[in-house]
């Protein structure tokens, strides 16, 4: 067993998401969204190093001495599985493992809205769930995956740097192919994978130019491309894609978004008013005729009031979704105010009268 376990298994028994270890601190547990520290001293470089290298390949321990990140899955000792990121920092080596449920989740217990259920549905374009790091968007992802494979018939190809959640094929046949051990790039498993008969194509990250357009061109050709983007907000995932292209594909790309996007999910994680859980809470943009329009005219800032005006087509902006929780009681409001944009209605539900002060008082519309 290597050492590290050691760490992995107090971690998984606390119930963290994950285990980040450093040089000058002791391991941490990520709780809830907080990271807290656990007993046992500061670690030093070669104490470090020496647990990491224990689990790492040749060719993993060659890229990390060339000063390479490491994106990697790890599975322990009882056999949990980890995403893991190795790096190299000022003060020597650190990690960071995140635990990967051995169980795909269901969207029903994510308790996500229905209509990402619809989603699934969907024969060609694209879908995208977008977020900050750490905001579950590979979850959601996964539990979508999970729900096709249940209900329909399809060849699925999921390109992932590393691989996550595993995948049995059910109704469906699911490959899993993992960035840097099966394929080069992400670019490159989209240009394979259009090739080998695929219905839906999940892209664990449209990182780069490349990218984007090779997912593009598969949603346009007949296939359901879901994907990822590190953005915080419906509208700002659109201009995000318009402005990583070059200028003289701006107009191509806009026509692509009001043909080809079907919607974005947009979603943070809140603590439970009891503190001892999170609940994703999500934006939701469906593409309409509307939407389209403000896209292809250079409009986008007019979204937002599509997002607030079409409830009955599922849509939801951020702040009235975290409204309808706190009154549900789902979430705590004093960790829900993080992530609103109009701070000041979320006055009265406030219980931790030393936010109030840090809210942004100044006059702007309701929503």
């Amino acid at each position: 067993m290597a050492r590290i376990d050691a760490f992995l298994k107090l971690g998984l028994a606390q119930g963290c998401s994950d285990v980040h270890l450093a040089v000058g601190v002791p391991p941490m547990l990520r709780m809830n969204g907080d990271l807290m520290p656990i007993k046992f001293r500061e670690l030093s470089i070669t104490e470090l190093e020496t647990y990491l290298l224990e689990i790492l390949t040749a060719t993993q321990k060659e890229k990390l001495q060339q000063g390479h990140d490491l994106d990697f899955s790890y599975v322990g000792d009882e056999g949990a599985r980890f995403r893991v990121n190795v790096f190299r920092k000022a003060t020597g080596i650190g990690a960071v493992f995140r635990h990967i449920p051995g169980e795909v989740p269901t969207l029903e217990q994510l308790n996500v809205p229905d209509i990402l259920k619809q989603f699934c549905e969907y024969h060609q374009g694209m879908v995208l769930v977008t977020g900050s790091t750490g905001t579950g968007k590979s979850t959601t992802l996964a539990a979508m995956v999970n729900h096709l494979n249940e209900t329909r018939n399809l060849n699925i190809i999921s390109l992932e740097d590393p691989i996550e959640f595993v995948h049995p094929s059910k109704q469906c046949q699911v490959i899993q192919r993992e960035i840097g051990t099966h394929v080069a790039s992400f670019a490159d498993g989209v240009r394979s994978a259009m090739r080998e008969d695929p219905d839906v194509i999940l892209v664990g990250e449209l990182r780069d130019a490349e990218t984007i357009s090779m997912a593009m061109t598969a949603a346009e050709t007949g296939h359901l491309v879901l994907g990822t983007l590190h953005t915080t907000g419906a509208v700002k995932t659109i201009d995000r894609i318009i402005d990583a292209l070059p200028g003289d594909l701006r107009e191509q790309t806009k026509g692509f978004l009001a043909m080809s996007l079907k919607a974005v999910v947009t979603q943070v994680l809140v603590k439970t008013p009891d503190g001892r859980g999170r609940r994703a809470i999500v934006e939701i943009l469906v593409n309409n005729r509307a939407i389209a329009k403000l896209i292809t005219t250079d409009q986008t800032h007019q979204i937002a009031s599509q997002l607030q005006t079409g409830k009955d087509l599922g849509m939801q902006v951020m702040d009235q979704a975290l409204l309808d929780a706190i009154v549900a009681k789902e979430i705590d409001p004093d960790d829900a105010i993080r992530y609103a944009a109009e701070k000041k209605k979320f006055h009265r539900y406030v219980t931790n009268t030393d936010l109030v002060p840090t809210i942004d008082l100044s006059d702007k519309p309701e929503l």
